[in-house]
């Protein structure tokens, strides 16, 4: 079972607003798993940003600049 961080009816939705008349449960499913395995990898360049400038906390900017 995946975890579930992303809710399916959110990546239906975007397909949708991306043009897709259907989107198959394997479309979503496709879509969920890019999308987290993304967000981890931005979210872990922006932890090392935070590290680097000396903060406990993820800014804004760390996530801006982890994006680039």
């Amino acid at each position: 079972m995946t975890k579930k961080l992303l809710p399916l009816a959110a990546m239906e939705k975007i397909l949708k607003n991306a043009g897709a008349a259907r989107v198959s449960d394997g479309a979503k499913n496709a879509l969920k798993a890019a999308v987290e395995e993304r967000a981890e990898q931005l979210s872990a360049r922006a932890f090392n940003l935070m590290k680097h400038a000396g903060r406990v906390t993820v800014k804004k900017d760390d996530i801006v600049l982890a994006s680039k």
